[in-house]
């Protein structure tokens, strides 16, 4: 058809005749075309403002009928992206131009404020005049919740979570063509409604939202309770809530982004700060609180009003706010209160330093979908113990951890201590580098693969119902020679000593001192490879059967010569999902199949970084050596060691690995019957315990038993 085509063309254009005449056609046709659609653009992004604004009026009429509880906006400061609404939500103008110089910059160096909360996003010489229109976190001596109707700011193509179908009519709300209604969408159930259905749905159901398919797994603002303490006044201020407490609470939320188009600034005055000095915003807030009088029903953020100008400042749910009183400083806290019987609220765990760090967008995404209450993010000052505390009175709960496997441990450690008589199962949303426990579970092995299956939304109620099954945790003692310090660790997927463990020490120290470079997990895996063939050239750890004796139940197991690097195993996923243990496999020996909750540990040995690299490519296999309860390692001389990615420099002594206890982990359900059966008997024991058919204890061997049989 196409050599047809240039045959056909190129007898016409040989006439010298109709050469000039075919060629002013096609040109003219070319341009046309480009005209139409360039003028088809420009109606679609002139309807599609309309249709926000027109939206916007009908919901000013409504809201002032309603008697919705609102909040102030929660605003930071970033640059526009394909993830953020393209419209500001005070002047509804479009944000790719910049409405104080009356010029169009560059869409990607525009600076625009977003709320943490629900999304929305403003020009940073309009945010001071956004209403008072956000989503209430607590909500604590209402009956139920109602609809919080809002603007329908992101296109559902470019957001899976919203749904894209009216729920009164089962009509598309997609694209404003000719007199389509403009809709709304609900913050709390996702819903969308046509604003001309709304009238119809409300005169019918009223205005009781459900708060959607996901509605087991969310906080219900009704069950949450605001807390604030006795204000501190005058000179207490300084002895009660010291700078330092101040600064972080500003700094653990308004945080600066360290990498291309990500980069964010603090806000003060609506003037964007390089860096937050704790004394400046202490003396700030306190001329604040004497210079201006604040609202009486204030929920959820703190305006100062000075001069015209505002001054927001985001901080954690759970931390530092200024009361309303005007005297002096308290402290806002949550409490959760009356919860359903049937509620599985789900406590989220973000971990803004994993992999690729993708944390800050991704917690504002899930504050979208869940109450912001329930999402905490991790930083050095601010461990899982603070959202632990808030749901210790939760009886039954589920735990999503956003990052990798040393996020994982480190929430796993909190819930441990904790001690909760029946403790929350976790599941796991993958941004780390390996997230080889992920992958295990079928989580995935990173946030690209959450995104191919549905986007967060679909996790979420794969969580919701998702199996619980059992993980083993182990203890590693750390022994030195001549010393009688131990040093105890523990370890849930694997420790190594030798060659990978050395590629992965260095690739550790790389990172520490230059964490920037390191916001791409392909990236990330390249630069693992690098040091991965530096040792190739080096081998460094050819002396490993020399210098380590391994020994396994009491008997001393032979380490083949040409080996470079022992792993043991808890579970079947090693370096971003390789399976060295390889169950599936016919092998030569007697050991039985690798088990995450059998209690038993696998020991393989690897030949060198090139033999990793053959592993990876599944062009190799690794040695088998032996399987036990209680294994020894002991080195003669300083050996790189990891575990669970973590990697140290293990000076001549022994590392003795002991059971230490079972977690309780979410596995996705899979298209399996077994993995269905495995769900539903999970939610079955989980409803015997609450009406209180059996106990805890006995909650816990029935788990164990379901996950052996169904593994």
């Amino acid at each position: 058809m196409i050599e047809s085509s240039f045959s056909h063309m190129k007898s016409v254009t040989s006439s010298n005749a109709y050469a000039p005449f075919y060629f002013g056609w096609l040109v003219s046709g070319l341009v046309g075309i480009l005209v139409v659609t360039y003028a088809f653009l420009k109606w679609q992004r002139k309807a599609s403002i309309n249709w926000i604004k027109a939206a916007a009026k009908a919901k000013k009429k409504v809201l002032k009928k309603l008697n919705v509880p609102l909040s102030y906006h929660t605003w930071t400061e970033e640059y526009t992206n394909g993830q953020h609404p393209s419209t500001c939500c005070v002047c509804l103008m479009s944000l790719g131009s910049s409405q104080t110089l009356g010029t169009k910059v560059s869409l990607s160096n525009t600076p625009i404020l977003s709320c943490a909360v629900c999304g929305v996003t403003a020009h940073s010489c309009c945010f001071k005049f956004a209403a008072k229109d956000c989503k209430c976190v607590a909500q604590a001596g209402f009956s139920h919740v109602q609809h919080h109707w809002s603007e329908r700011w992101v296109d559902a193509d470019n957001n899976p979570e919203i749904s894209a179908f009216c729920f009164y009519c089962d009509e598309p709300c997609g694209f404003p063509f000719l007199d389509a209604s403009p809709a709304w969408h609900c913050l709390w159930c996702q819903r969308l409604v046509h604003v001309k259905c709304y009238a119809k749905m409300s005169a019918e159901s009223g205005d009781a939202c459900d708060l959607g398919n996901l509605r087991r797994i969310i906080l219900s603002p009704i069950s949450v309770k605001e807390i604030v303490e006795e204000p501190v006044s005058g000179g207490k201020v300084l002895s009660s809530i010291t700078e330092e407490l101040i600064a972080s609470s500003v700094r653990g939320q308004i945080r600066r982004k360290r990498h291309r188009n990500k980069q964010g600034r603090y806000l003060l005055n609506g003037k964007s700060q390089d860096s937050l000095d704790a004394k400046a915003v202490f003396d700030y807030v306190l001329e604040a609180i004497v210079d201006m009088k604040k609202p009486n029903n204030q929920k959820n953020c703190d305006h100062f009003l000075k001069s015209g100008k505002t001054i927001s400042i985001k901080r954690d749910l759970n931390g530092l706010t200024v009361n309303n009183g005007g005297n002096g400083i308290a402290l806002k806290k949550y409490t959760v209160v009356d919860l359903s019987q049937d509620a599985r609220p789900l406590l989220v765990f973000i971990n803004t330093k994993s992999g690729a760090q993708y944390g800050p967008s991704l917690q504002r995404r899930l504050n979208m979908l869940l109450n912001p209450v329930q999402v905490f993010e991790l930083t050095s000052s601010q461990g899982p113990e603070a959202g632990l505390k808030l749901f210790s009175n939760v009886q039954y709960f589920k735990v999503l951890v956003c990052g990798g496997d040393g996020t994982v441990a480190w929430v796993l450690d909190a819930i441990e201590k904790h001690n909760f008589e029946s403790p929350p199962p976790v599941a796991i949303l993958p941004l780390g580098t390996g997230n080889d426990l992920s992958r295990v579970l079928q989580w995935g092995g990173g946030l690209s693969t959450v995104e191919g299956q549905g986007g967060l939304r679909t996790l979420l109620n794969d969580i919701n119902c998702a199996a619980v099954t059992m993980l083993d945790r182990w203890t590693v003692n750390v022994k030195e020679e001549n010393s009688n310090k131990v040093l105890s660790k523990y370890m849930m997927n694997y420790l190594g000593i030798g060659c990978d463990a050395k590629v992965a020490y260095e690739f550790h120290m790389t990172r520490k001192e230059n964490p920037e470079k390191f916001y791409s997990q392909f990236l990330n895996k390249l630069r693992y490879a690098k040091e991965g063939a530096r040792d190739i050239m080096g081998r460094t750890c050819s002396d490993l059967p020399w210098q380590v004796w391994l020994e396994i139940d009491g008997e001393d197991i032979q380490i083949p010569k040409d080996t470079e690097g022992l792993l043991v195993l808890n579970i079947g996923s090693y370096m971003g999902g390789v399976d060295l243990w390889q169950n599936d496999y016919e092998h030569d020996d007697d050991f039985g199949p690798q088990c995450m909750h059998d209690k038993m540990l696998e020991v393989v040995c690897i030949s060198g970084a090139w033999h990793l690299g053959k592993l990876q490519v599944g062009l190799s296999q690794a040695r088998r050596l032996a399987q036990g309860k209680v294994i020894r390692i002991h080195v003669s001389s300083p050996f790189p060691v990891q575990i669970d990615g973590e990697p140290f420099i293990q000076e001549p002594g022994c590392l003795e690995i002991t059971h230490h206890g079972q977690v309780f982990m979410l596995r996705r359900a899979s298209e399996e019957p077994r993995g269905h059966a495995a769900a539903i008997m999970t939610e079955v024991l989980v409803d015997a315990e609450s009406r209180g058919l059996i106990n805890a204890s006995q909650k816990k061997l029935l788990l164990q038993e379901m996950a052996l049989q169904l593994s």
